[in-house]
């Protein structure tokens, strides 16, 4: 499986950089996964053996790369960042 990054980038100006294995890109599970994210108010992650969740509070943005090839259908696509 492909190498995933993820950087959470908190209100405090923090963030916490991570790597993981690709996950499950079907389009339901993709969707599914975020709309269960924005419900819970909660990202859980098992990292290192620990389970952490992060509260959605406490988040500014959450930045993964490269893009899952399969998005939720409300997301824009090939968005370049301007200025």
């Amino acid at each position: 499986m492909a190498e995933r990054r993820m950087t959470i980038h908190f209100n405090d100006g923090t963030s916490m950089p991570l790597q993981f294995a690709q996950q499950d890109a079907s389009a339901h599970n993709v969707t599914q996964r975020v709309h269960e994210l924005l419900k819970d108010q909660y990202m859980l992650a098992e990292v290192d053996g620990s389970l952490m969740l992060f509260p959605l509070a406490s988040i500014k943005y959450i930045q993964v790369s490269p893009a899952p090839e399969i998005v939720p259908a409300n997301a824009l696509k090939g968005v370049t960042l301007a200025g």
